[in-house]
């Protein structure tokens, strides 16, 4: 077997986080969902891991830590593989959409075998498949993104491929401490997604998990990137065990009229805007962001002490 499974959380209705060990030891994660009140027959949700860990160690993410290298080809697609087959054993997902992020374990954007999964699930399924892909942008991740190009606009054409750059803050230096690894400037961010932009594409995402005493600037926003390509997310600060150690407080909240402000003046900067805010119970599941990993991993050292 490619993985392992080795727990699981949550249940059928809502989310499912699936943690696996690779063969040579190290520990993933993956997830199904769905979006309420959006019914699986509509879309269904896919989140599966690109990395081994994540070497950023953003203070926001549990992924980071104990990094362990990049996920094969094989490896991506076996994830997947788990998720579709045990729900749809003959290969076939009803779904008018199913979304794959990849986005659950590190960025994908230091991963090429990314691009090679990719091109292979055009033919491994048969699904109106939507991938999407997130990163923070790290700072030699051109020649992937002009491969991710040329397989969306190959495979992926008319719509059919979300990509996002999670952006979190307009201030540079702020913008190294929630992302503590080299990573392109906004103007090279607006050069690249540009490149990237294709008629008929949806508008690339720049996502914003804001973050209280943190810059989000609309105006900064508007001075580099164009309302006609790019459209703002604006999303919570998940309860992971890093960002409550790093004592980091989000500016959204449950309640939508939180990020009524922030909405509010992207808008008016021409923006169109996502305010993005999950159920509660995915947070009592833990389906957000490589919770369960550092869960096992505490659990494991626990053990060993008690052992």
């Amino acid at each position: 077997m490619t993985l392992e499974i080795i727990e699981t959380y949550g249940d059928d209705v809502l989310a499912k986080v699936f943690v696996a060990q690779t063969r040579d030891g190290a520990r993933i994660e993956f997830v199904e969902s769905v979006q309420p009140p959006v019914p699986r027959e509509k879309k269904w949700v896919l989140i599966v891991s690109t990395l081994k860990g994540c070497p950023v160690q953003c203070p926001i993410c549990d992924a980071g830590g104990n990094y362990h290298g990049k996920l094969s080809r094989d490896e991506l697609l076996a994830q997947i593989d788990h998720l579709i087959l045990r729900r749809f054993p003959d290969g076939i997902v009803p779904s008018t959409v199913t979304k794959i992020q990849f986005a659950r374990m590190g960025d994908p954007a230091f991963n090429p075998a990314v691009i090679d999964a990719l091109r292979a699930l055009p033919a491994r399924y048969r699904m109106n498949l939507m991938p999407s892909i997130s990163t923070v942008a790290p700072k030699n991740c051109g020649a992937f993104l002009e491969s991710l190009a040329a397989v969306k606009n190959e495979f992926y054409r008319n719509g059919m491929f979300q990509m996002q750059f999670s952006v979190h803050t307009t201030d540079d230096a702020q913008r190294r401490v929630l992302v503590p690894a080299a990573t392109l400037p906004l103007s090279d961010i607006s050069r690249r997604g540009e490149r990237f932009f294709s008629a008929g594409d949806r508008k690339i995402t720049l996502n914003f998990a804001a973050v209280q005493g943190y810059k989000v600037d609309a105006r900064v926003v508007a001075a580099h990137f164009d309302p006609d390509k790019f459209i703002i997310k604006l999303t919570p600060v998940n309860p992971t065990f890093a960002s409550r150690n790093a004592g980091l407080r989000g500016v959204i909240t449950d309640d939508p009229k939180s990020g009524a402000a922030l909405c509010e003046a992207f808008r008016a900067a021409g923006f169109d805007v996502i305010l993005s805010i999950g159920e509660t119970r995915e947070n009592q599941i833990g389906s957000n962001c490589g919770m369960f990993v550092a869960k096992t991993h505490l659990n494991d050292r626990l053990n060993s002490k008690i052992a």
